[in-house]
């Protein structure tokens, strides 16, 4: 992203409209990779796709803590864990747009599509995305479900091959997001499918209308959305990666809301009677990956020294003003199979460095930090982060490059396996622990790209595996524990911090609540006079 493109925010297309209160405006830090968001894994995607112009099955609902019906009114589970039946809603209506006109309502055939693209390899559709699914392929749905059968016009029963305790969460994840079948035939007819990533169709609460790279997404409310209409009229997301700008534009009153705000900007706002600030403890951790494929990190004791090394609470004081808490693994600590009982590593440079001479270092090595240009929640000081990390390599010898990567570039390089450390970080979008173990540590999930830490071990795979075997809670625990123990004393992270989520609103602004997932919906969110 280029902050040469930022003046074109500042044209009277966007100001203008915001003089008419059916215009909802918010900042966003980045660009969208796309708009088939089955292709990719950032949340700056789901944001922009999943969240506002699609819809699942199920729904996770972060307050309650519960699956809700979404598309699907209502669903039943076998007793064996086997099959799953869903009964759809009748009157869901698909977007009607300049380039495509719906037929008939949403029906089996749009999920049956929705689902098997991902999972057959010989769908006609299934080869349109370049690099895959990473979320399918990191979940290993490919392998966990038998078969998807239309059981009537608006109902399908799921096989699996075997029981998952987290398949109906994991049908919550934007990447779940029901397609129009009807749509993408007539692209496939017209030999254009890959247009469904720059013009999508859904059946969500706004309606695309385009998208100006670098600068803004536009939207329109559905006014046939089966949950109500939104509030808004026109839905703009003004793309600002500098969040100082995005400070600024919302104090101009250019945006209702700037997403991923500085901690500093938190309180810089606390004596305007025109802005406020929401926030939540956020569902996310953020790390440094580790390669555990690029010698020398590829040795336990290397990856243990550089978490010794790293001076965390400085790292947490600088970087997120004390408005994180430090992170001992990958879970946040209200995770229901959190391990408190693992003490982390403290800050000790003489330990990290008698490992590093155990390890046949003494002289310390070369490396690499990867980090992107702009701030966001998980990581609000890039540059300074990794200075501050660059630094506290180097007291134990070991020489570390800064490349900042483009966030695109960052994202798709790093699924590659191209990285060496790696600032990172993750969210859990289903409330399910296993949400941030199968994407990130999975074997399935080197394939998908999504396991920076680039590590797989058969002991950790089946840990995992049975975690998600069986339903009973207590036991799925205790082997998450043994999960987390691995983890740590293999060091494949470098745990940095779990942040609390802020957004900043005008003060007209009413019905919008910050997610614990980073997930955004603006369909309940009005502007008061």
């Amino acid at each position: 992203m280029r902050l040469a493109a930022l003046p074109l925010l500042l044209v009277p297309l966007i100001t203008p409209a915001l003089t008419q209160a059916s215009t909802l405006s918010v900042c966003t830090e980045a660009s969208p990779d796309g708009f088939d968001v089955v292709q990719y894994n950032s949340l700056t995607t789901t944001n922009a796709s999943a969240d506002v112009l699609m819809n699942r099955l199920v729904d996770f609902d972060a307050t309650s803590g519960t699956l809700q019906p979404s598309l699907a009114q209502a669903w039943e589970v076998s007793p064996d864990g086997l099959s799953y039946s869903f009964t759809l809603r009748p009157d869901v209506q698909i977007h009607k747009t300049e380039y495509f006109t719906p037929s008939r309502a949403l029906n089996a055939d749009d999920v049956l599509f929705s689902l098997q693209r991902m999972l057959d390899p010989a769908h006609p559709w299934h080869k349109v995305a370049p690099s895959g699914y990473p979320h399918a392929q990191s979940m290993q749905l490919p392998s966990l479900i038998k078969s998807i059968e239309k059981t009537g016009e608006h109902s399908l029963r799921f096989s699996l091959n075997r029981p998952d305790a987290t398949f109906l969460a994991t049908l919550s994840m934007g990447f779940a997001s029901i397609y129009s079948a009807e749509y993408a035939a007539q692209l496939l007819a017209a030999g254009t499918p890959e247009t469904l990533n720059s013009q999508p169709i859904g059946t969500g609460p706004f309606v695309f209308k385009r998208f100006q790279k670098d600068a803004s997404v536009r939207y329109s409310a559905n006014p046939s959305y089966f949950a109500g209409k939104p509030a808004v009229d026109n839905l703009v997301f003004a793309i600002t990666p500098d969040a100082n700008v995005r400070l600024q534009k919302l104090r101009r009153g250019e945006c209702h809301i700037a997403l991923s705000p500085k901690p500093q900007d938190v309180q810089a706002i606390s004596a305007d009677n025109n802005l406020k600030s929401t926030h939540t403890a956020a569902f996310m951790t953020a790390f440094v990956g580790i390669n555990s494929q690029h010698p020398p990190l590829d040795q336990p004791a290397v990856r243990q020294a550089i978490n010794l090394a790293f001076d965390k609470s400085s790292y947490l004081k600088a970087v997120f003003e004390n408005s994180a808490e430090a992170a001992n693994g990958p879970y946040p600590p209200n995770t229901w199979s959190y391990a408190s009982e693992l003490p982390g590593y403290p800050h000790d440079p003489q330990k990290a460095r008698d490992l590093l001479k155990q390890a046949g270092l003494a002289d310390g090595f070369s490396t690499t930090i990867w980090t992107r240009p702009t701030g966001s929640v998980l990581n609000p000081n890039p540059s300074l982060g990794a200075q501050l990390l660059q630094a506290d390599l180097a007291k134990v010898g070991i020489k570390a490059e800064i490349r900042v990567i483009e966030w695109g570039e960052l994202i798709r390089r790093a699924k590659a396996g191209e990285h060496d450390l790696l600032f990172m970080g993750w969210a859990g979008d289903n409330g399910d622990p296993d949400n941030f173990l199968t994407p990130q540590f999975a074997c399935a999930s080197l394939e998908s790209g999504l396991n920076f830490a680039r590590y797989c071990d058969p002991q950790l795979d089946k840990l995992i595996a049975d975690g998600k075997s069986t339903s009973d809670q207590a036991q799925r625990s205790q082997l998450y524990k043994k999960a987390q123990t691995i983890i740590q004393q293999q060091a494949l992270w470098l745990p940095l911090a779990h942040p609390t989520a802020y957004a900043l609103t005008r003060k007209q602004v009413e019905g919008y609540q910050v997610s614990p997932f980073g997930r955004q919906d603006f369909s309940k969110v009005r502007l008061a006079p």
